[in-house]
């Protein structure tokens, strides 16, 4: 985050005042100013939350078998049956190769879990023998 820029989300006196105007002159920009001071640094964590939530919708949409050509009315002619045909195979082609892609996302994915796990596992097991060495000192203190 830029902490020079005049405008930003955070209590400056420039931020206050376009508050303080925007309420004076139209309340709903006084309040959005004031949510942008608030909440304006989350921003660019909230649109990569709702681009992921939408990819991972249509990657859904696409593994069920879904086609979007259904909300859309179909395809339309061209008028052109070479170019209709030809159009027809690199979507099909184009398919596969996102059905391909989606294969490879979920296969990371489930990777990047077992190495997580992984060292979930690892460090739970370093604690452990650490708190057994600790619990046999405390056990030779005692005696």
């Amino acid at each position: 985050m830029n902490t020079s820029a005049l405008i930003r989300p955070a209590w400056t006196p420039a931020t206050i005042a376009l508050m303080v105007l925007g309420f004076i002159f139209f309340w709903p920009l006084g309040l959005a100013m004031l949510a942008y001071i608030i909440w304006g640094d989350r921003l660019p964590g909230v649109k990569r939350d709702l681009n992921q939530a939408t990819d991972d919708f249509v990657g859904k949409c696409r593994r069920k078998g879904q086609d979007f050509s259904r909300f859309t009315g179909g395809m339309q002619s061209s008028g052109n049956s070479a170019f209709d045909d030809w159009r027809d195979e690199e979507l099909k082609r184009l398919d596969e190769e996102r059905r391909k892609l989606d294969e490879a996302r979920s296969e990371f994915e489930a990777h990047v879990r077992e190495l997580r796990r992984a060292r979930d596992r690892e460090e739970f097991e370093r604690f452990m023998a650490e708190r057994r060495k600790s619990s046999t000192k405390d056990d030779v203190i005692e005696l």
